[in-house]
């Protein structure tokens, strides 16, 4: 490892490739598309009440659960032990999958499965404490292409196992086993990192100006995190030595370094939150990833119910890839396309959102399973362009350290409100619904956040209207033109 870091040029390649193999073959799951299938067969026996009511959401309350505790734990223990942590949770999950029986048993998949989503965190964040800012943008874009390559590998070649070998669900589950162990192993090849984002950082004159006030902060700290936001430079990320740890835990301050860190979190927090426009992005970001996520849990079972396995093919793998496919497509088409944002974006969050809520109706009330198909398609897709332009729009106005820290607190209300969405909606101590009027609660909620937006979006573009009409007289009587930095800062000013 030392080696390795004393080769500038070559630092982040070892680290990149052996997580770049670890993010692909814990993505390479050909059985994942056809888990409902599986789990209908005899050998399992479980009734899709069973299944809607009693083991599904068992997943959303783990992740729950997990997710902020992990979330710091990450940090704190420097990121490989949770990665080697996912890999021990994958066995678990697949082993359980393949030798379990009842509901207990499958319960048990779900909260390891909800370990596994929650200790996704570390995949992502890891590179950011083992290379330098320069090569962020290169990493970030390895690391999350390859999880999308290895899903639509994964689910192509399910499909193909199951249209043309005719080979059964359980020997999907049995290549799915193979494949995360070997992601395991190489977890256990990736480097220990010897900083992190916020308790084994170096303090900056920044942080410690911004909580001289504070009495509990009295060694504040710095740190790099997840995401792709404005990087700062090497000179202003000091490497951090091997022995920073050791002397926060020596020094008397390192009682109150929790204290410490989430204070600043709260800090952080309440500036990022304060901007009217990062608020509504990550507005619709919690509202649209809980609905998201929800989808994701219950489509195959409304798959089933349209066209029951037993009695007919199932395309689902092929449905998987071509929506991944598609998704990506629409995301990279994101970076070309010229809009103002600012002006824009929230109409855009309205649209997409009725498209959403459209395909979702569609999918309630159609009974030919390839129109299921097709709006569940649209779905995906669509919530992947918008959520793409969320992430660049929350990103590009904050560092990476604090991207880390809205995206987990934006994902941890969407979890919450998805866990809400699931007590009254799906749980048989709430309504208990069936699979295909859940989808039309799904479409309503989507609808719903349509509407939040259309309004608001309508009252954006009013305003801006009307601060222009105000401003051309203005503008007309000045010397720079309407294009001074005066004029442009005004109308930017007021736009949100």
């Amino acid at each position: 490892m030392d080696g390795y870091r004393t080769s500038p040029s070559n630092s982040w390649i070892y680290p990149t490739v052996i997580l770049c193999l670890f993010g692909f073959f814990s993505m390479m799951r050909p059985s994942e598309p056809f888990l409902i299938a599986y789990l209908s067969e005899p050998n399992k026996n479980l009734t899709t009440t069973q299944i809607t009511n009693e083991i599904l959401p068992v997943w959303t309350y783990s992740y729950l659960v997990l997710l902020l505790p992990v979330f710091v734990l990450t940090d704190y223990v420097r990121y490989k032990p949770v990665i080697v942590l996912q890999g021990i949770s994958f066995i678990i999950t697949w082993l359980l999958l393949l030798f379990g029986q009842g509901v207990t048993s499958m319960q048990v998949v779900e909260f390891f499965y909800g370990m596994v989503t929650a200790t996704e965190v570390a995949y992502y964040a890891y590179i950011y404490s083992v290379v330098s800012p320069e090569h962020y943008q290169k990493v970030s874009g390895y690391c999350r292409s390859v999880t999308l390559v290895a899903y639509t590998a994964a689910s192509v070649l399910g499909q193909l196992l199951v249209s043309l070998a005719n080979l059964s669900y359980f020997y999907l589950n049995v290549i799915t086993m193979a494949s995360v162990s070997v992601a395991f192993f190489f977890s256990l090849f990736l480097p220990m990192p010897k900083k992190s984002m916020f308790f084994h950082a170096k303090p900056s004159r920044e942080i410690k100006k911004s909580l001289s006030m504070s009495a509990v902060l009295a060694e504040p700290h710095e740190g790099e995190a997840l995401g792709c936001g404005k990087e700062k430079s090497t000179s202003e990320v000091p490497a951090t030595s091997g022995n920073v740890h050791d002397d926060q835990r020596s020094s008397p301050k390192a009682k109150n370094a929790t204290l410490r860190v989430f204070a600043q979190w709260f800090l952080d927090l309440k500036e990022c939150y304060s901007s009217k426009h990062l608020f509504y992005w990550s507005l619709w970001w919690a509202f649209s990833t809980a609905g998201f996520n929800q989808i994701l849990n219950y489509v195959q079972i409304l798959w089933d119910y349209k066209a029951p396995s037993q009695d007919s093919s199932i395309y689902n793998g092929a449905v998987e890839a071509i929506a991944t496919f598609g998704g990506a497509v629409a995301a990279f088409a994101v970076g070309y396309v010229k809009v103002n944002w600012d002006l824009l974006g929230e109409l855009a969050l309205a649209l997409f959102s009725v498209v959403n809520a459209g395909s979702l109706f569609l999918m309630h009330y159609t009974a030919n399973i390839w129109v299921c198909y097709a709006g569940y398609l649209i779905f995906k897709s669509s919530y992947m362009l918008l959520i793409t332009i969320a992430v660049f729009q929350i990103a590009v106005n904050l560092s990476v350290e604090r991207y880390a820290l809205v995206f987990g607190i934006n994902t941890f209300i969407a979890l919450v409100i998805q866990t809400i969405m699931t007590v009254i909606v799906v749980d048989q101590r709430g309504l208990n619904l069936q699979i295909s009027i859940q989808f039309l609660v799904y479409g309503s909620y989507f609808a719903v956040i349509a509407g939040i937006f259309l309004m608001r979006s309508i009252y954006i573009i009013y305003s801006a209207k009307c601060q222009k009409k105000v401003q051309s007289p203005a503008a007309s009587q000045n010397p720079e033109g309407p294009h001074s930095e005066e004029s442009r800062n005004t109308i930017v000013s007021t736009k949100l």
